[in-house]
């Protein structure tokens, strides 16, 4: 059949809608979504991220009108991938220290973005699907036809340099440093590299699928703006006859099989278990406008909830370019311990409660009941300062937030990139004189 080429970078606006598209007129049914002959005899196929039985507002399904069924592929041979691991993260004891990394470098030869992550820590269970696993990407080669598919959840990639151009079973998106992505668990996909290399940062989330926070007091505007969510338009890979490999991350193994046919055959689709992609710098970014520093809360773009009201399996909380104006108070993050545990990246600029040594591409974690705050110089600083608006620019950090602590790998524990002197930046306080 012949498929009409799409515009690389077409999207739908929405999060969490019952979106509808195809790449060829008339290849959606109407009426019904399995009919016993489908349009130009492709085969309707059902992806489910949730139970059958889920209440309405929290089901995810798409129907997929595809040219070959997912199904048809070879016996799956395990493969490895070493430095990508998955919950229950055991291997060593959790240290009771505030963590922190130097960027990784990148990768001796070459390494794709399956080869290329590097997991730092996580929390949780794959099989029980709870918890999170946090990873750093670097690669230097793209995806052609080799392919992805997590079955243990679903993949928040967050780039700090260099484009990502996902292809996926329901169309493209590309996705710059500023912006992030998701991918469903369970769905199919590749990723080329449009600018040669890439490094970022990921969140795999084995829990419930991110949404939008509820927004309580702001009131139905504000934070993330669910028409500022870009979901692609069908897109199909109808090449014939050419080898592919799919690698499906199931159980925290890798199984690969082989196909003679991309498994991106999909010409239309509808439904609302999608890819996305959000720019963060839409994020009406809410602070105070008397004083107090207020919670991190009010930065969550997205949220994993669990079967506790309020209390997140992850959040994903950014700090963007915006305005201080707290009248006398002292501006940056205060010190505290928390019972959540925070782990953050950042990808520009610098982060308002480290003067040094938190760059972009590097990791830091400080996990529950771990005291914390700012560093000797920025507490300095910002006890002195003048307190008129002063505009945070050309910044942006990122916090995977969660209600069980992350355990860090042994690989990132004897990294040469964890920095063994970060404790000290909170040595230089003096006794107040009381």
């Amino acid at each position: 059949m012949t498929v009409s080429s799409q515009t690389p970078f077409q999207y739908q606006s929405g999060f969490g809608n019952e979106f509808a598209t195809e790449a060829r007129a008339g290849a959606l049914p109407v009426g019904r979504n399995s009919p016993q002959r489908a349009p130009f005899g492709l085969y309707a196929e059902l992806l489910s991220g949730t139970a059958f039985t889920a209440p309405r507002a929290h089901n995810r399904r798409t129907w997929m009108y595809r040219m070959r069924p997912s199904a048809m592929h070879s016996k799956a041979v395990e493969v490895r991938a070493p430095q990508w691991q998955t919950g229950p993260f055991h291997e060593v004891p959790t240290p009771a220290n505030r963590l922190r990394w130097n960027p990784w470098a990148g990768p001796a030869g070459g390494a794709d973005f399956i080869d290329g992550i590097f997991t730092i820590g996580g929390n949780g269970d794959a099989h029980a699907q709870t918890g999170v696993a946090a990873h750093v990407y670097h690669a230097n080669r793209s995806m052609t036809d080799r392919y992805l598919m997590n079955s243990d959840g679903e993949m928040l990639l967050v780039p700090q340099q260099g484009a990502l151009l996902l292809h996926t079973e329901l169309g493209r998106l590309l996705v710059a440093p500023g912006e992030f992505a998701v991918v469903p668990r369970g769905m199919r996909w590749r990723i080329e590299l449009p600018d040669g290399l890439a490094r970022g940062y990921v969140c795999e989330n084995y829990g419930a699928a991110f949404r939008l926070p509820e927004l309580g007091p702001i009131g139905s505007n504000g934070l993330a703006n669910a028409r500022d969510f870009q979901t692609p338009v069908a897109s199909c890979e109808a090449q014939t006859q050419r080898a592919c490999t799919v690698v499906n991350k199931y159980l925290g193994h890798f199984w690969e099989s082989k196909q003679d046919h991309s498994p991106l055959d999909v010409v239309a689709w509808h439904g609302n278990l999608v890819p996305y992609k959000y720019d963060m710098a839409h994020f009406m970014a809410i602070g105070t406008v008397s004083f107090d520093h207020p919670d991190p809360s009010i930065n969550t773009v997205l949220t994993s909830g669990t079967d506790t009201p309020g209390v997140a399996n992850c959040d994903f909380v950014i700090f963007p370019p915006r305005w201080l104006v707290a009248e006398e108070t002292f501006r940056p993050p205060w010190f505290h311990r928390n019972i959540m545990s925070e782990l953050m990246g950042l990808v520009r600029g610098v982060y308002d409660a480290k003067a040094e040594g938190f760059v972009p591409g590097g990791v830091s974690l400080h996990n529950s009941m771990l005291a914390h705050g700012p560093d000797a110089a920025t507490f300095e600083k910002a006890s002195s300062a003048a307190l008129a608006p002063h505009r945070l620019e050309n910044t942006l950090a990122f916090m995977f937030e969660s209600r069980h602590i992350f355990r860090p790998t042994r690989q990132a524990l004897e990294a040469a990139h964890l920095q063994s002197d970060y404790d000290g930046v909170w040595s230089g306080f003096a006794s107040a004189p009381v």
